[in-house]
């Protein structure tokens, strides 16, 4: 084979919160990994939303919308980067970060009111629970889970190191 790169990328799934100020610590680990690797990783956002934070199980099925709508990622970066607003104005401001981004706002309202994401965030919950995901943010990378939620220290580096070694096992 000529071509260096796999087949199917490396999946990392990344537990995330989006009213967690840890996951928005950890923006510059995922970020920094899809500079690493580009396509031949795939980060999957998956939902562990928190009781502790009352707008988390909103901001979820915000998220998957903005999925839907193609900007999943970068409506996340943009809400994580304004946890503390999130905290004061919940699903008004869910939406309104949407609109921020040129998304379609009165989609983003009525997925709030319909309810259309709350299975699939609560499929992400539940998987969570059954692999032992406690907090957030955690990685999932090559069926090894990280725990970020209690310590990022070296986090980026040992999901590197997984990694490397996966993409190294297909080349």
């Amino acid at each position: 084979m000529t071509d260096s790169t796999p087949a199917r990328p490396v999946v990392i799934d990344v537990w995330c919160e989006l009213q967690c100020p840890d996951c928005r610590t950890a923006l510059d680990d995922v970020r920094a990994l899809r500079a690493r690797y580009g396509d031949r990783v795939e980060l999957r956002l998956r939902h562990f939303p928190l009781e502790k934070h009352k707008h988390s199980f909103a901001a979820a099925q915000a998220a998957e919308e903005a999925l839907a709508q193609g900007r999943g990622w970068p409506y996340v970066e943009a809400v994580l980067g304004r946890v503390e607003e999130l905290d004061r104005g919940g699903e008004p401001f869910l939406v309104a970060s949407a609109r921020d981004l040129g998304l379609d706002a009165e989609e983003f309202d009525t997925a709030l009111v319909d309810g259309r994401h709350i299975l699939i965030v609560d499929a992400d919950q539940a998987e969570g629970k059954a692999i032992g995901v406690t907090g957030t943010p955690t990685y999932v990378v090559g069926g090894e889970r990280l725990d970020g939620g209690k310590s990022q220290d070296g986090l980026r580096e040992r999901v590197e190191a997984i990694v490397d070694g996966l993409l190294g096992a297909e080349g």
